[in-house]
């Protein structure tokens, strides 16, 4: 399986350069808005929108050849991503959902993904465009690159850290986006193809339990706690809503500091929480691989959607909705690729409720519990329990014959998750 690695780098540029980088952004930015208000809307194809657009592009925005053919190929991918929407599967067809690899084709359960109509790309704003390896060139010698424009090609040097350096040493990539960002600057994301390591089959498992109380806790014994992000959302929420308040009903001085603050806030709770995600999955990845396992995962799509149903308070709802669990997911998705570690999404169903030891249905109350069979009687803590019982489900999915390690010696009670 191919793996990509995005590398963004600062770019070093002076005012010329500057107005060259802004001319292309801006007809680039252009050309893709005119291909999707004049190309047919159902072409989701690069090389179908291009066979229709190509000739009427280059002409009247300038951009060279291959500038063209990326505005083409963006256009169709946006169309592509904004017509798929996942659909939550019916509630008939929840007992039937088999146990998906991540990155295993939901087609394969008839469940999962379904295309949706209706949703159209609506603008391309001006702020990046796409670069091939005939539009972009790196130069290890110098440490630049060298990026095609409207007006002539531009040899930029870059700001590489040491580990940018470690990363592009030798390599000789042959894709990359040129973007401004927000604080103005310019930056190239270099994207590094290569070859993930192959995974290996193995007994070992690491299962990892969700939640809000505890972001992530493993079978293994970790565990995050989410009081601190939790009060740091709730913390942000007061001051937006302060603001938010200031922002519309205070003097003229008052109302403008207000926007101010509100801009500089911006984005600082989604960074925090994505650091945070980062480090939690980056310390699963790097445990998985250490003892050669592979990771079990709850699949929780659809699980807000569930839990909104229920009668809330507006700071409750907030809470539940601000959880990161998928980015979290994904996070896992991508690291485990880089270090050739299987990654498992199984059905959550019952894996609460069921004792690890005698997989007999238990009692739950906030983070305690109890197991209910006579013989077992086994308590501890609620989250560790879903852990390792995921671990167990993640483990008789995997391995063939697996239902074995689903099997218990207490005579009382479920011999076999037969629930699961």
């Amino acid at each position: 399986m191919e793996q990509v690695l995005t590398l963004v780098v600062k770019l070093q540029v002076d005012i010329n350069q500057q107005q060259l980088l802004n001319d292309t952004v801006t007809a680039f930015a252009s050309a893709c808005n005119w291909i999707n208000q004049n190309v047919n809307p159902n072409l989701t194809n690069r090389n179908s929108i291009q066979a229709v657009c190509y000739k009427d592009v280059k002409a009247q925005f300038g951009l060279t050849a291959n500038h063209v053919v990326r505005a083409c190929a963006r256009i169709g991918a946006n169309r592509l991503t904004a017509r798929q929407k996942a659909v939550r599967p019916r509630v008939g067809d929840r007992r039937k959902r088999q146990f998906l690899q991540v990155g295993e084709p939901a087609q394969r359960t008839g469940l999962g993904t379904r295309t949706k109509t209706g949703k159209r790309v609506k603008y391309i704003k001006p702020t990046s465009f796409d670069c091939d390896a005939r539009t972009f060139r790196f130069i290890e010698e110098t440490w630049a690159v060298s990026i095609s424009t409207i007006g002539k090609r531009l040899t930029l040097p870059i700001n590489a850290s040491n580990y940018h350096r470690g990363q592009l040493k030798g390599q000789k990539p042959t894709s990359a986006q040129v973007c401004l960002h927000r604080d103005g600057n310019w930056y190239v994301h270099i994207q590094l193809k290569s070859e993930a390591p192959k995974t290996k089959k193995t007994n070992n498992v690491i299962g990892v339990d969700f939640g809000r109380r505890d972001i992530a806790v493993t079978s293994t014994g970790k565990s995050w706690s989410g009081k601190e992000i939790q009060e740091t959302r709730d913390k942000y929420s007061r001051v937006r809503a302060s603001l938010q308040k200031k922002a519309s009903q205070g003097t003229r001085a008052t109302r403008r500091r207000a926007r101010q603050i509100l801009k500089r806030l911006s984005g600082r709770e989604r960074r925090y929480q994505a650091w945070l995600n980062h480090n939690i999955s980056k310390v699963i990845i790097a445990e998985a691989k250490e003892t050669q396992s592979f990771v079990s995962i709850e699949d929780l799509a659809g699980i807000r959607e569930r839990t909104n149903q229920k009668p809330r308070n507006k700071t409750e709802r907030r809470r539940s909705n601000s959880w990161a669990f998928y980015q979290l997911r994904t996070f896992l998705e991508y690291k485990r690729l880089k270090e050739g570690v299987e990654l498992l999404a199984i059905n959550p169903a019952y894996t609460s409720q069921t004792c690890h030891c005698s997989l007999h249905i238990g009692l739950r109350s906030n983070k305690s519990f109890k197991c209910s069979n006579q013989t077992c009687r086994w308590t501890g803590d609620a989250d560790e329990n879903g852990s390792k019982m995921i671990a167990l489900v993640g483990l008789s999915v995997n391995q063939a014959g697996g239902s074995q390690f689903l099997t218990c010696s207490i005579t009382e009670g479920l011999l076999k998750a037969s629930c699961l």
